[in-house]
């Protein structure tokens, strides 16, 4: 058995990453049909098959998960012997803001992939909400800022929509209580002003019922019954229930979430921001901005 090409490895990784043959191109600047000649390599090479064609979409192997989990080893100690012997010996800190929800829920898993892959990058991560994080952009404190919007931004690096939710305890709620109590996140914060907004609009009385400056303060406050929330749909907890218009809740538009960048980016800010991208949903027919 021959040994693995390492180049063929980084192409098995990237495809797995990217969730395609076309979009792993695209970062590697290969065509489709170079990408699939490389991963067939591959294949010979590990005398197995690695992907499941007959899948309608991306889906490995028992095998290639495998040896997946081998290839990022195998790079990360090339990349970290490379290093070594580069005489490099300062790490390039590319800074990123997040809304604290999202540092939460979905950021460390893809960051950790990132460490692995580029041990000559230091991520600095900053949370908080989305105008303290485009402030920090604007000030040069921050390379990258993933924010969140009730209505579309501009110049936005790439934006993806999420379903916004009322939601209260699973047991009932004070969802019928006047004025109606609400669990939210500090003043500033774009799902805040957008629910006390439509709540105006209404005509329906409220009052501050419970304020957490994180994600988990506000989903406990809500599954204990002591408000009503607007959250993202992935943001609703085990405990929860959504409303509708049938319970007097009308229904919300979708929030925007957009990565934006300071200035020109460097390689190592322009692959933190391709796995930012990489990562978003792809059913909900979300863009880059070009």
């Amino acid at each position: 058995m021959p040994d693995f090409d390492i180049a063929l490895l980084r192409t098995f990784v990237s495809v797995i990453d990217a969730g395609g043959f076309t979009r792993a191109g695209q970062r590697v600047h290969r065509t489709q049909s170079t990408i699939s000649q490389q991963i067939k390599k591959l294949e010979d090479q590990a005398g197995v098959a690695l992907l499941d064609r007959s899948a309608r979409h991306l889906r490995l192997t028992d095998d290639g998960e495998r040896l997946l989990s081998y290839a990022r080893r195998i790079l990360a100690l090339s990349s970290e012997a490379k290093a070594l012997f580069s005489g490099r010996r300062t790490e390039e800190v590319v800074s990123i803001g997040v809304t604290e929800d999202y540092a939460v829920d979905r950021l460390p898993a893809l960051l950790s992939r990132f460490a692995r892959d580029h041990g000559g990058v230091r991520l600095h991560v900053r949370c908080g909400l989305s105008i303290a994080m485009l402030a920090d952009l604007e000030a040069g404190e921050l390379d990258l800022a993933l924010v969140k919007h009730v209505r579309p931004g501009s110049s936005a690096l790439a934006t993806w929509r999420e379903p916004l939710m009322w939601v209260t305890a699973a047991d009932g709620g004070p969802m019928n209580e006047d004025p109606l109590p609400l669990v939210v996140f500090p003043l500033g914060c774009v799902y805040r002003d957008h629910a006390v907004h439509e709540l105006e609009v209404m005509g329906r009385p409220w009052r501050i019922a419970y304020t957490s400056p994180n994600l988990s303060g506000v989903q406990a406050a809500v599954t204990a019954g002591l408000g009503v929330s607007l959250l993202d749909r992935v943001e609703v907890p085990a405990g929860a229930r959504i409303l509708g218009p049938e319970e007097g809740f009308p229904s919300m538009p979708e929030a925007e979430i957009a990565l934006y960048a300071r200035g020109p980016m460097t390689p190592a800010v322009q692959a933190v921001a391709d796995l930012l991208i990489d990562s978003r949903p792809q059913c909900d027919g979300a863009a880059a901005a070009e």
